[in-house]
């Protein structure tokens, strides 16, 4: 599907919904679109995809949270540079969420492939890294090359059917029951329900076939991510044993702290400092963006603490729906020392009546202030 869609509208639930109710509404649709059910179906096949994928993240609380604040791009679902939650196959389905079924359809589950219940296909493991940004690179999103020791399939390798299963990945035991004999299904443990085992493999490879290997990747990263987000590259995580699926690469942000601006969420803030004599008479002073510089008005009569707004001068969301601002703290300093002449000068200016604080209603504290800019 080209665009994927809000993963609780998949399977038909608020937002609230319980662990169980959100089980209860998978299954459902599980058992409508099931292979079995709607055979040669494309469309059934999509729809029990989509499904799945939206079950694997609000099943788990940690992608669950994750997703509720980031929508897609924060369970790995952000359009472009590869990163995707899509790469779950049918054997992927079956092998994790088997159970859901509840017997329902036993030709499946419990690590069994789609194909009429043969040998399981192995899945790599996941990597996780670390990358750090800088507020100018999320500003505008970035390439990255990453140099990761993976597990790679080894050259040379061969392999053979299982004789313990004779390739089905599945071994049958017969139990005796005060109702007569029971049949019961379980994976092969010579093979670990593949099918296979290694017939040769060079000294380089462990019993799985899979040496360690560095491979540099390139990787492209949205702009507006967040310190903590995690964005998944389909496979390029760890081989999948016996020629298996590879797992994923997952991508952990950091974010370098910028020397001036202070980021919350999609809105920047930064605090200028101006002299007394500019805040009485006014200037133009020039402020740092994530992206260059900007110049700004300071009108005459100033007083500390006033708020500028920037619109859109902020950071990009994520999933695409515009900029936050940039918020300019007025500050007006204060010297520690002063020269003589200074001295005399201020203090004729103390005796003037201008000069005494005369506040007014329309010098509104900094809450007040935050409320009014928001609402403009």
């Amino acid at each position: 599907m080209s665009e994927k869609r809000d993963y609780y509208e998949v399977l038909g639930i608020g937002k609230s919904a319980t662990e169980a109710e959100i089980k209860k509404a998978y299954r459902k649709l599980a058992l409508k679109y099931h292979p079995d059910k709607n055979p040669d179906d494309k469309e059934a096949e999509e729809k029990f995809k989509e499904a799945a994928e939206a079950y694997e993240v609000l099943s788990d609380t940690e992608k669950r949270q994750r997703y509720d604040r980031f929508g897609h791009a924060g369970v790995g679902g952000a359009s472009g540079g590869g990163f995707g939650g899509g790469g779950m196959n049918m054997e992927d389905i079956f092998e994790q969420f088997g159970d859901v079924f509840g017997g329902a359809f036993g030709g499946f589950g419990g690590g069994r492939s789609s194909r009429g219940g043969g040998a399981r296909t192995s899945r790599g493991s996941n990597l996780r890294v670390k990358i750090k940004l800088t507020l100018e690179e999320i500003a505008t999103g970035v390439k990255k090359k990453i140099k990761v020791n993976k597990l790679v399939n080894a050259d040379g390798v061969t392999y053979k059917t299982c004789s313990q299963c004779n390739g089905s990945g599945r071994v049958m035991r017969v139990t005796q029951t005060f109702l007569g004999q029971m049949q019961t299904a379980s994976t092969c443990p010579s093979c670990n329900g593949t099918g296979k085992i290694i017939d040769k493999k060079p000294a380089d490879a462990d019993n799985q076939g899979l040496k360690r290997q560095e491979e540099v990747i390139e990787i492209d990263i949205p702009a507006g991510v967040e310190e903590g987000m995690q964005l998944s590259v389909t496979g390029k995580g760890n081989a999948g044993p016996f020629n298996g699926i590879p797992g994923d690469l997952l991508i952990v942000i950091e974010e370098v702290e910028h020397p001036l601006l202070r980021r919350d969420g999609e809105h920047l803030h930064y605090d200028a400092y101006i002299s007394f004599i500019d805040a009485v008479l006014g200037d133009s002073i020039e402020i740092p963006t994530v992206t260059g510089k900007a110049k700004i008005k300071v009108e005459p009569g100033t007083q500390s603490g006033k708020m500028l707004r920037l619109k859109g001068k902020g950071l990009p969301n994520v999933q695409g729906y515009g900029s936050g601002d940039l918020f300019v703290h007025i500050n007006i300093w204060t010297p520690t020392k002063v020269s003589k002449e200074e001295r005399e000068i201020l203090e004729k200016l103390k005796e003037s009546e201008n000069f005494t604080p005369k506040p007014e209603d329309r010098d509104k504290g900094f809450f007040q202030r935050v409320k009014d800019m928001f609402q403009s």
